[in-house]
């Protein structure tokens, strides 16, 4: 970890600038990474990851119809849009820890009563380590990439950090 000079927050070593208050990072020491793995971690942005195109929804949306987007998409979640503006995100998570038995009775709510508002962003210059360290610290399992004005641009899943992993220590494919 690395303190910041500003505020002593403590980021994680390749991070550009201090989580907490924004102070640059980029003058201050960082240990040598002992492995190519971790070099690749702290040197490596998140657009060797391939973050795919997020598909979008509005939150007015019903949560029945969003579903259904996550089945025949094949995709873990979605994210929730108003006027360009990332308002949330709804995954398969919060389908699972936020709707009950009585799903037929909540069907037609908005999304926007179930998904996680505010979510947690990366912008698209981010190293891959911090976007390790914001899937941890958060236990999130995707986290949306955005661009200088915050406006959606991609979204990277866990199995995106593990098949780069898995592609960094010459393991199988996943």
């Amino acid at each position: 970890m690395i303190l910041c000079p500003d505020c002593s927050f403590e980021n994680i070593e390749g991070s550009d600038e201090c989580q907490e208050c924004g102070q640059s990072l980029t003058t201050l020491h960082l240990a040598e990474a002992a492995t190519d793995v971790e070099r690749s971690l702290l040197d490596d942005r998140v657009g060797v990851l391939n973050p795919k195109l997020p598909v979008a929804v509005a939150p007015e949306t019903p949560v029945g119809e969003v579903l259904q987007k996550l089945v025949a998409q094949s995709i873990g979640c979605v994210i929730v849009v108003e006027n360009e503006e990332l308002v949330g995100i709804f995954s398969e998570r919060d389908a699972l820890q936020k709707l009950n038995v009585d799903f037929a009775a909540l069907r037609e709510h908005p999304v926007s009563e179930y998904m996680t508002s505010d979510p947690q962003t990366l912008a698209a210059d981010s190293k891959v380590a911090f976007a390790v360290q914001r899937m941890d610290l958060g236990s999130y399992r995707h986290v949306p990439i955005v661009d200088d004005q915050g406006r959606p641009v991609g979204i990277v899943s866990v199995r995106d950090i593990l098949r780069y992993l898995a592609d960094k220590m010459g393991a199988v494919e996943i």
